[in-house]
Protein backbone atom coordinates (compact mmCIF):
# COMPACT_ATOMS: atom_id res chain seq x y z
CA UNK A 1 0.00 0.00 0.00
CA UNK A 2 1.34 3.61 -1.10
CA UNK A 3 1.82 6.03 1.72
CA UNK A 4 -0.63 7.82 0.18
CA UNK A 5 -3.50 5.53 0.66
CA UNK A 6 -2.17 4.41 4.23
CA UNK A 7 -2.80 8.25 5.14
CA UNK A 8 -6.28 8.41 4.01
CA UNK A 9 -7.10 5.15 5.45
CA UNK A 10 -5.83 6.43 8.39
CA UNK A 11 -7.44 9.30 8.63
CA UNK A 12 -10.54 7.73 7.57
CA UNK A 13 -10.08 5.72 10.43
CA UNK A 14 -10.04 8.79 12.88
CA UNK A 15 -12.75 10.38 11.47
CA UNK A 16 -15.18 7.17 11.71
CA UNK A 17 -14.12 7.39 15.57
CA UNK A 18 -14.81 11.09 15.99
CA UNK A 19 -18.45 10.92 13.84
CA UNK A 20 -18.98 8.25 16.37
CA UNK A 21 -18.20 10.40 19.60
CA UNK A 22 -21.03 13.25 18.27
CA UNK A 23 -23.19 10.23 17.60
CA UNK A 24 -22.79 10.57 13.62
CA UNK A 25 -22.05 7.89 10.85
CA UNK A 26 -18.74 8.38 8.88
CA UNK A 27 -20.98 9.29 5.61
CA UNK A 28 -22.06 12.13 7.37
CA UNK A 29 -18.47 14.00 7.66
CA UNK A 30 -16.60 15.40 4.16
CA UNK A 31 -13.00 14.75 3.54
CA UNK A 32 -12.04 17.36 1.16
CA UNK A 33 -7.83 16.45 0.40
CA UNK A 34 -5.88 20.27 0.28
CA UNK A 35 -3.67 20.24 -2.95
CA UNK A 36 -1.81 23.39 -1.96
CA UNK A 37 1.75 22.66 -3.79
CA UNK A 38 0.84 19.31 -4.59
CA UNK A 39 1.79 17.82 -8.05
CA UNK A 40 -0.96 16.42 -10.38
CA UNK A 41 0.98 12.91 -9.63
CA UNK A 42 0.77 12.99 -6.25
CA UNK A 43 -3.17 14.23 -6.14
CA UNK A 44 -3.79 11.38 -9.19
CA UNK A 45 -2.71 8.82 -6.48
CA UNK A 46 -5.09 10.41 -3.73
CA UNK A 47 -8.08 10.63 -6.13
CA UNK A 48 -7.49 6.46 -6.58
CA UNK A 49 -7.18 5.81 -3.35
CA UNK A 50 -10.38 7.39 -2.88
CA UNK A 51 -10.57 10.79 -2.46
CA UNK A 52 -13.46 12.89 -4.30
CA UNK A 53 -13.44 16.26 -2.91
CA UNK A 54 -10.16 18.17 -3.94
CA UNK A 55 -9.87 21.35 -2.47
CA UNK A 56 -7.42 24.58 -3.65
CA UNK A 57 -5.95 27.64 -2.56
CA UNK A 58 -5.36 29.72 -5.70
CA UNK A 59 -7.48 29.93 -8.84
CA UNK A 60 -4.31 30.29 -10.86
CA UNK A 61 -2.69 27.28 -9.19
CA UNK A 62 -6.50 24.87 -9.60
CA UNK A 63 -6.60 25.72 -13.17
CA UNK A 64 -3.06 24.19 -14.05
CA UNK A 65 -4.07 21.22 -12.41
CA UNK A 66 -7.63 20.51 -12.96
CA UNK A 67 -7.33 19.24 -16.46
CA UNK A 68 -4.72 16.66 -15.26
CA UNK A 69 -6.76 14.63 -12.68
CA UNK A 70 -8.63 11.82 -13.94
CA UNK A 71 -11.66 10.87 -12.08
CA UNK A 72 -15.10 11.49 -10.79
CA UNK A 73 -14.08 14.35 -8.22
CA UNK A 74 -15.26 18.21 -7.30
CA UNK A 75 -13.03 20.65 -6.71
CA UNK A 76 -13.65 23.52 -4.21
CA UNK A 77 -11.94 26.45 -3.51
CA UNK A 78 -10.72 27.06 0.37
CA UNK A 79 -8.27 29.96 -0.23
CA UNK A 80 -9.49 33.64 -0.56
CA UNK A 81 -10.82 34.90 -4.05
CA UNK A 82 -9.58 38.43 -5.13
CA UNK A 83 -12.35 39.54 -7.45
CA UNK A 84 -10.69 39.88 -10.51
CA UNK A 85 -10.19 36.34 -10.33
CA UNK A 86 -13.53 35.59 -9.62
CA UNK A 87 -14.84 34.61 -13.26
CA UNK A 88 -12.19 32.00 -13.36
CA UNK A 89 -12.91 30.92 -10.52
CA UNK A 90 -16.68 30.34 -10.96
CA UNK A 91 -15.82 27.90 -14.15
CA UNK A 92 -13.35 25.86 -12.26
CA UNK A 93 -15.24 25.06 -9.11
CA UNK A 94 -18.45 23.70 -7.63
CA UNK A 95 -18.18 25.44 -3.91
CA UNK A 96 -16.56 28.98 -3.24
CA UNK A 97 -15.53 27.89 0.83
CA UNK A 98 -14.02 31.32 1.26
CA UNK A 99 -16.73 34.13 0.65
CA UNK A 100 -15.28 36.78 2.90
CA UNK A 101 -16.75 39.70 1.90
CA UNK A 102 -20.37 41.73 0.50
CA UNK A 103 -17.81 42.95 -2.15
CA UNK A 104 -17.01 39.95 -2.99
CA UNK A 105 -20.58 38.41 -2.91
CA UNK A 106 -21.85 41.23 -5.44
CA UNK A 107 -18.97 40.69 -7.69
CA UNK A 108 -19.75 36.61 -7.67
CA UNK A 109 -23.31 37.04 -8.45
CA UNK A 110 -22.55 39.70 -11.43
CA UNK A 111 -20.46 37.24 -12.55
CA UNK A 112 -22.96 34.62 -12.15
CA UNK A 113 -25.78 36.46 -13.43
CA UNK A 114 -23.73 36.79 -16.75
CA UNK A 115 -22.60 33.04 -16.83
CA UNK A 116 -26.36 31.78 -15.94
CA UNK A 117 -25.93 29.89 -13.26
CA UNK A 118 -25.98 29.56 -9.38
CA UNK A 119 -23.27 29.38 -7.49
CA UNK A 120 -22.95 27.65 -4.02
CA UNK A 121 -20.86 29.31 -1.44
CA UNK A 122 -19.74 28.99 1.97
CA UNK A 123 -19.50 32.18 4.70
CA UNK A 124 -15.74 32.13 5.63
CA UNK A 125 -16.39 33.18 9.44
CA UNK A 126 -13.15 34.31 11.17
CA UNK A 127 -13.83 32.60 14.45
CA UNK A 128 -10.15 33.58 15.84
CA UNK A 129 -10.39 37.27 15.22
CA UNK A 130 -7.03 36.89 13.84
CA UNK A 131 -5.31 40.21 12.12
CA UNK A 132 -3.99 37.37 9.74
CA UNK A 133 -6.89 35.84 8.36
CA UNK A 134 -10.11 36.82 6.17
CA UNK A 135 -13.62 36.08 7.60
CA UNK A 136 -16.04 37.57 8.54
CA UNK A 137 -16.57 38.71 12.28
CA UNK A 138 -18.73 35.92 14.16
CA UNK A 139 -20.89 38.69 15.55
CA UNK A 140 -21.68 39.85 12.38
CA UNK A 141 -22.13 36.67 10.62
CA UNK A 142 -25.86 36.04 10.66
CA UNK A 143 -26.44 39.90 9.30
CA UNK A 144 -24.22 39.24 6.41
CA UNK A 145 -25.93 36.19 5.22
CA UNK A 146 -29.21 37.81 5.74
CA UNK A 147 -27.06 40.22 3.19
CA UNK A 148 -25.57 38.25 0.77
CA UNK A 149 -29.46 36.36 0.69
CA UNK A 150 -30.52 39.16 -1.42
CA UNK A 151 -28.53 37.92 -4.44
CA UNK A 152 -30.25 35.81 -6.15
CA UNK A 153 -27.75 34.10 -8.00
CA UNK A 154 -25.63 32.52 -4.51
CA UNK A 155 -27.04 29.69 -2.69
CA UNK A 156 -25.26 30.09 0.81
CA UNK A 157 -24.50 26.34 1.21
CA UNK A 158 -23.57 26.84 5.23
CA UNK A 159 -20.27 28.20 7.41
CA UNK A 160 -15.75 27.99 6.56
CA UNK A 161 -13.47 28.99 9.45
CA UNK A 162 -10.20 28.61 10.36
CA UNK A 163 -9.37 27.98 14.11
CA UNK A 164 -6.21 29.89 15.17
CA UNK A 165 -3.69 27.34 15.68
CA UNK A 166 -2.65 25.27 18.93
CA UNK A 167 -0.29 22.55 19.41
CA UNK A 168 -3.02 20.87 21.96
CA UNK A 169 -6.22 20.40 19.79
CA UNK A 170 -8.16 20.60 22.90
CA UNK A 171 -7.39 24.18 22.91
CA UNK A 172 -9.10 25.46 20.26
CA UNK A 173 -12.77 22.90 21.03
CA UNK A 174 -14.15 26.37 21.68
CA UNK A 175 -13.69 28.12 18.79
CA UNK A 176 -15.51 25.07 16.93
CA UNK A 177 -18.32 25.06 19.83
CA UNK A 178 -19.23 28.73 19.11
CA UNK A 179 -18.84 27.87 14.84
CA UNK A 180 -21.40 25.23 15.74
CA UNK A 181 -23.62 27.37 17.92
CA UNK A 182 -23.63 30.59 14.96
CA UNK A 183 -24.26 27.85 12.40
CA UNK A 184 -27.78 26.49 14.47
CA UNK A 185 -29.16 29.71 15.13
CA UNK A 186 -28.62 30.61 11.06
CA UNK A 187 -30.10 27.30 10.38
CA UNK A 188 -33.10 27.79 12.85
CA UNK A 189 -34.00 30.81 11.05
CA UNK A 190 -34.73 29.64 7.74
CA UNK A 191 -33.79 32.45 5.18
CA UNK A 192 -34.49 31.96 1.36
CA UNK A 193 -31.33 31.13 -0.40
CA UNK A 194 -29.53 30.14 2.56
CA UNK A 195 -29.48 25.78 3.37
CA UNK A 196 -27.23 25.46 6.56
CA UNK A 197 -26.07 22.23 4.89
CA UNK A 198 -21.84 22.03 5.57
CA UNK A 199 -19.65 23.15 8.43
CA UNK A 200 -15.95 23.52 7.13
CA UNK A 201 -13.76 23.41 10.27
CA UNK A 202 -11.10 21.11 11.08
CA UNK A 203 -7.41 20.56 9.84
CA UNK A 204 -4.62 18.27 9.91
CA UNK A 205 -4.09 19.55 13.43
CA UNK A 206 -7.42 19.45 14.96
CA UNK A 207 -10.31 17.50 13.10
CA UNK A 208 -11.17 15.22 15.40
CA UNK A 209 -11.95 18.18 17.80
CA UNK A 210 -13.63 20.21 14.86
CA UNK A 211 -15.81 16.66 14.36
CA UNK A 212 -16.17 16.24 17.82
CA UNK A 213 -17.90 19.70 17.88
CA UNK A 214 -20.18 19.54 14.99
CA UNK A 215 -18.46 19.51 11.78
CA UNK A 216 -19.44 17.81 8.70
CA UNK A 217 -16.38 19.02 6.62
CA UNK A 218 -13.04 18.56 6.52
CA UNK A 219 -9.98 20.15 4.80
CA UNK A 220 -6.86 17.47 4.83
CA UNK A 221 -3.85 18.74 3.58
CA UNK A 222 -0.60 17.67 5.55
CA UNK A 223 -1.88 14.66 7.09
CA UNK A 224 -2.48 12.81 3.50
CA UNK A 225 0.44 14.03 1.87
CA UNK A 226 2.97 14.95 4.17
CA UNK A 227 4.77 18.65 4.56
CA UNK A 228 4.83 20.89 2.00
CA UNK A 229 7.95 21.93 0.41
CA UNK A 230 7.40 25.56 -0.16
CA UNK A 231 10.67 26.32 -1.80
CA UNK A 232 9.38 24.71 -5.08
Amino acid sequence: MSVIKENIKNIESRIKTAAEKSGRNFEDISLVAVTKTISPEIIQEAVDSGITLLGENKVQEARDKIDKIKGDVEWHLIGHLQRNKVKIALELFSLIQSLDSFALAEEIQKRARQMQKNVDVLVQVNIGLEKTKYGINPADAESFIESVASLENLNVKGLMAIAPFKENPEDVRPYFREMRSIFERIKQKSIKNVEMKYLSMGMSNDFEVAIEEGSNMVRIGTAIFGARDYSK
